[in-house]
């Protein structure tokens, strides 16, 4: 039969085994959720980039609508049309990701 100073030693111990368990589930949710937030940025930084390239894309193609004759016009306009449809699907894109 144990000794009450024997059952106090095996609790504690077993209390110990646990916390022990639960700090390297603790540790390991710590390293996910720093993985989680290095991907996250990674994934905002590319779209980010993605979106300033379609802007100057549009951009371009604005001021090259603004400079363009009237024969060349209406396939410069399309150009920008196509840019700025481009333009507005990343945005949308990205904001429905980061919303999430």
């Amino acid at each position: 039969m144990a000794t009450q100073t024997e059952a106090r030693q095996e609790y504690q111990q077993k209390v110990k085994a646990q916390l022990d368990k639960l700090n390297a589930q603790i540790d390991e949710l710590k390293a996910k959720t720093a993985q989680a937030k290095a991907d996250a940025s990674a994934d905002y930084h590319d779209r980010m980039e993605e979106l300033y390239a379609k802007r100057d894309a549009a951009q371009a193609k604005f001021e090259e609508m603004k400079q363009t004759s009237e024969d060349a016009w209406s396939e410069v306009q399309s150009g920008f049309e196509n840019a700025w449809n481009e333009l507005t699907g990343a945005f949308d894109r990205a904001s429905q990701k980061f919303q999430q």
